[in-house]
């Protein structure tokens, strides 16, 4: 009986193995410092096939950034959760928060995808403004709508902007200034445990303040200006 041939994997495997390779080496090193000689042994895979399945480095990197990117916690690319529109726009600012929150939370061997985005804070690179253009800015569109409906009008688009970025930074902060927090803390403000305390704490503090911005707001173009008549002339 003549041996069994050495089956090559499928190229669907191939692009999968290069792909978990390329996100723990981009995560270690980063984009400049890694090699994709490096990458192909540690996914056992032959130097050509980053070439045969990506073209080069900076598109495995590309690719990397969008497929292993967490499921969005809202807009155009989350996950449809049945009744969600229908639900009154402060609900779904919580559920935003809980689900962004949950996201970033992920740890464990495969997770790299936010060390990577941690790096591409400091040292951003072309892959960068694809990212931002095909999934982070439709999500943040979305996001900003969500808080407009909470407001009312009256606010610029400017303002908007601005109320959602603080939103989304209190849940970024606990991320990306992690270590030094749990320094101060004794422990990782994103373990497990502790993540419904911080998303109830920034979804009530987010909600209170814009809620009260709504309320100024409202107050203030409800005081009527001074009329012609009863506006003093000057002695």
């Amino acid at each position: 009986m003549a041996p069994r041939r050495h089956q090559p994997p499928e190229p669907a495997t191939t692009r999968k193995q290069l792909l978990a390779a390329a996100a723990a080496v981009f995560a270690e090193r980063g984009f400049r410092d890694s090699t994709v000689r490096e990458i192909c042994h540690r996914a056992g895979a032959n130097i050509a096939a980053i070439s045969y399945h990506f073209g080069d480095k900076s598109a495995l990197y590309s690719a990397v950034l969008r497929e292993t990117a967490p499921a969005p916690a809202g807009g155009p690319h989350a996950t449809p959760t049945p009744g969600f529109d229908r639900l009154p726009p402060a609900q779904r600012v919580a559920h935003f928060i809980r689900e962004f929150i949950a996201r970033i939370a992920e740890s464990g061997p495969d997770c790299h995808h936010s060390r990577i985005m941690a790096r591409e804070m400091i040292e951003p690179t072309q892959a960068l403004d694809h990212l931002v253009n095909s999934f982070i800015r439709p999500q943040h569109q979305w996001f900003q709508g969500l808080v407009r409906e909470m407001l009312g009008t009256g606010f610029s688009d400017e303002e908007i902007r601005l109320v959602a970025n603080s939103v989304v930074s209190q849940i970024l902060f606990y991320r990306h200034c992690g270590a030094v927090i749990e320094r101060l803390q004794g422990r990782d403000p994103l373990e497990q445990s502790n993540l419904e305390v911080l998303g109830a704490h920034i979804t009530e503090f987010s909600l209170g303040a814009i809620r009260s911005l709504a309320r100024s707001r409202s107050r203030s173009r409800s005081i009527p200006g001074p009329t012609r008549k009863s506006a003093k002339r000057p002695s």
